[in-house]
């Protein structure tokens, strides 16, 4: 079972989704590092990518995910303000109540954690993009006649 299917099944799984990629930036940092073996860098690097990226796309998922449940929040309260209060409101004025409801500050809070796995994520890939630029390089320089290039 994927963690997007965890979070849409119960969102309470939340802070185990986070922590669970949390713990994975630890090992792509790891993969980012060029050391060793050019050859085995370059081979490592389209199942490192593809792995991280599917990652990323999940993250996303789950990201989207909120942001839809989000709006249902926000009509919830919405619908609330205009419909059920002791007096008349703009919808302006709704909107503002909807927007300060605790329970849509605490869903958005939780967004912004998602978020920010996210950022990280995203981070990962440039850095993951910047290796195979520079492996790429270093390839070249080899094919180019300059053998003594180290790591």
């Amino acid at each position: 079972m994927t963690w997007y299917s965890k979070i849409v099944e119960d969102i309470s799984n939340l802070p185990d989704f986070i922590q669970f990629y949390e713990n994975e930036l630890a090992g792509a940092r790891s993969e980012i590092i060029i050391h060793g073996n050019v050859e085995k860098n370059i081979s490592a690097l389209p199942g490192i990518t593809e792995n991280r990226f599917n990652q990323l796309q999940e993250i996303e998922a789950v990201l989207r995910y909120m942001e839809l449940h989000l709006r249902k929040l926000r009509r919830k309260h919405f619908q609330k303000y205009l419909e059920a209060y002791n007096r008349v409101l703009t919808s302006r004025d709704a909107e503002k109540y909807t927007e300060g409801e605790e329970e849509v500050i605490d869903y958005e809070y939780l967004m912004n954690e998602v978020s920010l796995v996210r950022n990280k994520y995203l981070g990962v890939m440039k850095a993951l993009e910047s290796k195979n630029f520079m492996l790429g390089h270093i390839v070249r320089l080899r094919s180019a006649g300059m053998e003594d290039i180290t790591l």
